[in-house]
């Protein structure tokens, strides 16, 4: 019928809002000059990092949320999973993307260096958030990169929004998804014992043991295949080893006490074919994955720095890559890692105690 209005329809440009979104790479509204091609080139690639920082935060806070609880069911588990893997995948196509920038060679970048100010890749304040959320202890950074000082003097200066802060206090004041892991590390039930049994902490506490017997007996093994191909002297051979079984002591019982989420994550380690711990491995591997995702995606930024400035100081005052570089030392799911050497070959272990609890039918 004439006059009648035409019915509207989602257009792909009106659900991905493109016109807005594609007028966000001229830089500030008082900007001027506009971009050069490698300054557009610039600014496209970092807000596209932005944007899966965003991606990150979402899923990070779906995991959070599924093991803020007292008891993290089985269903629980491949939903957690399913969120650390896309995280991880997200860091793995970020680390490719500083390929990207490498082809902005460091003359092109020089040519546009100074309009970037005081400007920082530290100032994301999303980056520093996921940080946050996962559990990074404020004591691994540099001196002087504390990102609560520095988010809370940019609101001062009115460069960022109240709400930014808001988020940024709320995960500090949240507990981690490390702190969480070890919460439910802690609840493992280790050879069928669980933490509120009465006999709980002499059955953890025999557990240890036997697994530092093990690790005590595979010592000899190598010892005496060493000594057998005529490698090593066994006296020293022996201090190495008994150094190693000392350290795997004082990490399940530092300071003479049990740590029964480290104890809760040996077991998980070192019998992986149990059924019931077959969704508890893979989350723990999750973790693992992600972390290393991370690494990666740091080291990519810090090669591609210092193959574009070299080792001159950084836009907003840092060190430049001497700071990318310190970034790699940080761990943040340290137990995951280092429960990896002491591992002893299954062979070697003792029968697990209550096998059948691990079962596919078990039920607690």
């Amino acid at each position: 019928m004439e006059g009648r209005k035409q019915p509207s329809r989602m257009t792909y440009g009106n659900y991905l809002r493109l016109e807005e979104m594609l007028d966000l790479q001229e830089g500030p509204s008082d900007y001027f000059p506009k971009p050069c091609n490698d300054e557009k080139h610039f600014i496209i690639v970092h807000q596209a990092f932005e944007l899966w920082f965003k991606l990150v935060i979402t899923e990070l806070k779906q995991v959070h949320t599924l093991m803020s609880t007292e008891h993290i069911d089985e269903d629980s588990m491949p939903k957690i999973v399913h969120h650390l893997k896309r995280v991880s995948a997200v860091f793995d196509l970020m680390s490719q993307q500083w390929k990207v920038m490498e082809t902005l060679t460091p003359q092109d970048f020089l040519s546009f260096r100074d309009r970037l100010g005081t400007s920082s890749g530290f100032e994301s304040w999303q980056l520093r958030q996921i940080e946050i959320i996962l559990g990074l202890e404020h004591q691994q950074r540099d001196a002087g990169m504390d990102p609560l000082h520095h988010m809370q003097k940019l609101q001062q200066e009115g460069k960022i929004s109240s709400q930014v802060l808001d988020e940024f206090n709320t995960a500090l004041e949240s507990p981690s998804l490390n702190e969480l892991l070890k919460k439910w590390l802690y609840r493992t039930p280790i050879n069928g014992s669980f933490v509120d049994d009465n006999d709980d902490q002499s059955m953890v506490s025999d557990y240890i043991e036997s697994h530092l017997s093990a690790m005590n007996k595979h010592s000899e093994s190598v010892i005496a295949h060493f000594e057998s191909i005529g490698h090593g002297d066994a006296s020293s051979l022996r201090g190495r080893l008994e150094k190693s079984v000392l350290s795997a002591k004082e990490f399940l019982c530092p300071g003479g006490k049990v740590n029964r989420s480290r104890a809760g994550l040996l077991f998980i380690e070192s019998y992986r074919e149990l059924p019931l711990l077959a969704w508890p491995r893979v989350l723990i591997d999750s973790f693992v994955e992600l972390e290393e995702a991370i690494l990666l995606f740091r080291n990519s930024h810090a090669r591609m720095v210092e193959r574009m400035i070299g080792r001159r100081m950084g836009t907003g005052g840092s060190s430049g890559v001497d700071y990318l570089d310190a970034t790699l030392k940080y761990r943040i799911f340290v137990d995951l890692w280092t429960v990896r050497t002491i591992l002893v070959r299954r062979d070697l272990l003792p029968d697990v105690a209550n096998s059948e609890f691990y079962g596919f039918n078990s039920q607690r």
